[in-house]
């Protein structure tokens, strides 16, 4: 009983990396990539998986080395990578920052009784005025349990939160973190 893929042969592509698909963060089984006669996915070697989604971005050109098999059943072409390498070091600048912070403010009754529409238009201008609201996510949510010190906004800069503090507060926790970056 033999193997129902055939191997056809080693091939070298060049493209963009248009990102990775399958199993978890980190450990991604393809690789999408956009080469001039279209987008084909790539699986990566174990040995490439642990290592890739970490030193590579999307958008960025790369070289892949790998080898191509049939499937002798369904006449499928698949493509395995075993060397996938950075062409230019550059890669696109257009792509938005890994992590926002992000202000999650209640927007149940109570809070928005006890001042929280108030609240989130002085977190609006205040941000404004100082030039980061395209820094953040504001994100409205439901009951944050805390009803007794409403209206209620919690701060998240990366791992740390920050509950109940003015609007001012805010824009200066977040001026500090974008400037330790």
């Amino acid at each position: 009983m033999g193997d129902k893929h055939l191997t056809l042969s080693e091939l070298n592509l060049e493209g963009q990396l248009l990102g990775f698909v399958g199993g978890e963060s980190g450990k991604y089984k393809y690789l999408q990539l956009a080469i001039p006669s279209g987008n084909v996915e790539i699986k990566l070697s174990k040995e490439l998986r642990r290592s890739l989604s970490s030193s590579l971005v999307p958008g960025q050109q790369v070289r892949v080395c790998g080898y191509s098999k049939i499937d002798s059943r369904t006449s499928e072409i698949k493509i395995k990578a075993y060397q996938v390498t950075s062409i230019n070091g550059c890669p696109k600048q257009d792509l938005p920052p890994e992590t926002k912070a992000r202000i999650m403010v209640c927007q149940k009754g109570g809070c928005l009784k006890r001042g929280g529409k108030g609240l989130l238009s002085e977190l609006e201008k205040t941000l404004c005025d100082r030039g980061l609201l395209d820094k953040v996510t504001i994100e409205y949510t439901g009951c944050q349990k805390c009803c007794g010190s409403a209206p209620n906004c919690v701060l998240q800069l990366g791992k740390k939160k920050y509950k109940n503090i003015h609007p001012d507060a805010i824009a200066s926790l977040l001026e500090s973190h974008l400037t330790s970056e």
